[in-house]
């Protein structure tokens, strides 16, 4: 009886899955070539910075310049043949939560949507700088029609 419990509920899992990746609005990301000399870390996407960014943003940009930018670029662009573009509509509120972004620092993220390999565990940043880090990269989402 568990046993078949068991099934039932990996069947449910990955029949979801299915759904999340298949359905008509879902994300899909740009596809991602090995980096070339060219172009190694070059911004993957164009980035329109909001005039103004809240208090909480401004040392959340702080933050994300001294830790997540070797990664993901200047002002979240990403950068070619080392991390995703934040700034793009996989990360949109209703896909990845600000709750993920907390656990991909605690935890690191396996890789899923891109072809960059995982992310690893970010040591050294509290539950407050990763909330001020969102703050700052919603807010340069919605600057760039990312709701």
């Amino acid at each position: 009886m568990k046993q078949k419990i068991l099934m039932g509920v990996i069947a449910l899992g990955v029949a979801g899955g299915a759904y999340v990746l298949t359905r008509p609005d879902a994300p899909t990301p740009p596809p991602t070539n090995e980096a070339s000399a060219d172009t190694d870390g070059a911004p993957l996407v164009s980035v329109t910075l909001p005039d103004t960014l809240s208090s909480e943003a401004q040392i959340g940009k702080t933050a994300f310049d001294a830790v997540c930018a070797d990664c993901h670029g200047d002002n979240a662009a990403g950068r070619d043949g080392y991390g995703p573009p934040l700034i793009h509509k996989v990360y949109e509120p209703s896909h990845h939560g600000d709750m993920a972004f907390q656990l991909a620092v605690q935890r690191g993220v396996p890789a899923h949507h891109w072809k960059f390999g995982n992310m690893p565990p970010q040591d050294g940043l509290t539950q407050g700088d990763v909330k001020a880090i969102t703050t700052y990269v919603r807010e340069v989402q919605r600057a760039n029609g990312i709701q």
